[in-house]
């Protein structure tokens, strides 16, 4: 009977870790929908699709970070766009791979948003706060001289 409800316990908690996995990966608020593997995941991502990466180098108590997650990313224009075009990374600099990064791509204000491509080298890079309108038109500017 113990060993029935471990094992009814281990069942439940292994479908609520898959179940967080996958909606990690799923964007059901219409917004920009950001990659959640590794750095070096997304790289090869953008290398097999052809795609530039815009990462979103942000801080957990950013003020303007949280927003342009509220506003800007949520603009389904901007979403639409940036879904189809980019390979969208958000990384925290201040956790897991994010102080390596922010040396390597040398973040020095919060949001940092920059234009990588798949080997690794930035194209463009911008800090602050964006509208959707100004974002959108920085994401086509990015695509069209790629």
């Amino acid at each position: 009977m113990k060993t029935l409800s471990i094992i009814t316990v281990l069942a439940a908690l292994i479908t609520l870790v898959s179940f967080t996995a996958i909606k990690r990966n799923v964007n059901t608020d219409g917004g920009i929908t950001f990659h959640s593997g590794t750095w070096q995941q997304a790289l090869d991502l953008a290398k097999k699709e052809k795609k530039i990466i815009f990462l979103d180098a942000y801080a957990s108590w950013c003020g303007p970070c949280k927003k342009m997650k509220r506003t800007t990313f949520a603009d389904k224009g901007v979403a639409d766009y940036y879904n189809k075009n980019f390979i969208n990374v958000a990384i925290d600099m201040e956790k897991g791979e994010g102080p390596a990064l922010a040396v390597k791509y040398a973040v020095e204000a919060y949001p940092t948003l920059l234009f990588i491509k798949p080997d690794g080298t930035v194209f463009a890079k911008t800090m602050g706060f964006h509208e959707a309108k100004d974002f959108l038109e920085m994401g086509q500017k990015v695509i069209k001289s790629k």
